[in-house]
Order: C-alpha cells, then structure tokens, then sequence
C-alpha cells in the first residue's frame, strides 16, 4: 500500500483526507467541501471514524463474520454503519458550528480480505482497478454529471469538457441519514486498486493512469508520486489524493485477537 495526498497548484489548502491499515486491509480517502477549513474538517472526521473504528473493531472479530442484525458479512455493515456514524457526526457539527455550516465530504473505502474487496462509497471519489492492462473505475460517481450520462444526455467525451463535473448528488454531512453505495469485488493475484479524489481523473485521463500504473505498479510510492505529479502538470486545479494497493498473493480473512489467541491455545497446549 501507498499514498500520497497534494494540494494542487490553485488550493491554498488540502481539504482532502486518506488512511490506510495494513493489518487489517483497509483504505479510506475523502474529498472535503465547504467554506473556510470546513471541507478539511469534513474529510478528517469522515476518515477518522471508519478508519479508527473499522480498525478497532477487527481487532476481535473477522470482516467474513455473519452480522446478526443485517445478514451481512461484516465488512459490509462496518463500512456501511461507520460511514453512517461519520454522516452524523459531521452533520451534528455543521448544525451546531456556524463557521462549519454546510460542509461535507466524499469518501471511497475499500476493505480486503478473502481474495475480495469490500468498497463503499458516496460521491465523487472513485476506486479503480488495474488487472493485467486493462483499467476499470468499479465506482460509479454520484453525480449530476454521471446522471446525465447514464440517461443519454451527454457522452462520455463531452462530460470531460462539462462545467459540471463537480456536482455530486450524495455526500457525507449535508443530510441527518446517507446510505453508502456498497458493493464486493473478487480479488486476483496482480491486481492494483488505486482510489483517487477527483483531483486526479478531472486533470489526468484514465488512459495515461492506466500507462502509468502498468508500468510503475513495482513501486507503488513512485507510482502514487508520479499521478500526483502528472495532475499538477495538467494543471492542479483541485487537491490531489491517491491511495494504491497491489496484490502480492492470495489472503484469507484477517481474523480477531480472540480468535488468533485461540489458536495458539489449540497449537501449544495438549
């Protein structure tokens, strides 16, 4: 895993925020809006709680466990009860905070564990995913921009030149309630995954992620330092964030500090 967040070359501050757990495989990236340091605040808290909380909690338990109160796999009901829990504490200091008034976030998070990912997301920050050559966003924006493109009222191409492109339909913090688009991907050996703000893919095109990620996915510092670059060199109109993640092999489930001591009772006692 690597990262590397930026603030352009317009911003005079970073109202993006990442984090990434490698015990446990999870990644986080928000994208921050609102007046002031509002958008800054926005994304901290956001990545602060899943990030904190999902760590915590898999500390005792595995993301392939069974939730009793969903009959969801727990992956799937942290990322979508934590995403939630950010919603509401963002929303509570917007509503109580003048100066925070109306901020919110974007956020992308990806959980792996038995050869799958579990990404939630809401807005407009993607993850996308390099097997072999070819490159594949697996978020869908929420976006007025994307709308218009699934309803036929504009092409793909013609939404690059959009003056739209960062109106997003769902965002962490404006409403009391959101619910985090989630959804599981298999994993194979060889892939990387990269989650960006649209920092990036509004300055850089998917093709030239996709040339530069093939050719540097060996040293994925490097690579997340070269988009980075590539961004501000297009221009750098909008912080730029960008998390990677390559699989080196299979993996199963990480699996809780009670479980694990277990184990070693059953290994090393008769």
């Amino acid at each position: 895993m690597a990262s590397q967040t930026d603030p352009g070359m317009v911003r005079s501050h970073n109202e993006d925020s990442v984090a990434y757990e490698p015990a446990c495989g999870l990644v986080v990236l928000a994208d921050g809006m609102g007046g002031y340091n509002a958008g800054e605040v926005a994304s901290g808290i956001a990545v602060s709680v899943v990030a904190t909380e999902i760590s915590h909690r898999l500390q005792s338990a595995s993301p392939a466990d069974r939730d009793d109160a969903s009959g969801d796999e727990l992956a799937v009901s942290l990322l979508r009860d934590y995403i939630q829990k950010a919603n509401a504490s963002i929303y509570h200091a917007s509503q109580s905070q003048p100066q925070y008034s109306g901020m919110g976030t974007t956020i992308v998070s990806g959980l792996f564990y038995d050869n799958r990912v579990a990404v939630a997301h809401i807005g407009d920050s993607r993850m996308y995913r390099l097997r072999g050559e070819t490159l594949e966003a697996i978020t869908r924006d929420h976006s007025l921009l994307q709308e218009q493109i699934d309803g036929g009222i504009i092409s793909v191409a013609d939404a690059r030149l959009s003056k739209n492109k960062n109106l997003v339909t769902r965002a962490v913090g404006i409403d009391a309630e959101v619910v985090a688009e989630v959804h599981m991907h298999d994993v194979l050996v060889g892939d990387v995954y990269l989650l960006c703000s649209d920092g990036l893919n509004d300055m850089v095109e998917d093709d030239d992620i996709q040339s530069t990620l093939y050719a540097m996915q060996g040293n994925l510092p490097l690579a997340a330092g070269q988009l980075v670059q590539m961004a501000n060199d297009n221009g750098g109109r909008d912080n730029i964030s960008v998390i990677l993640v390559r699989i080196k092999g299979r993996y199963a489930a990480s699996r809780g500090r009670l479980a694990r001591l277990v184990d070693w009772f059953k290994r090393n006692i008769s």
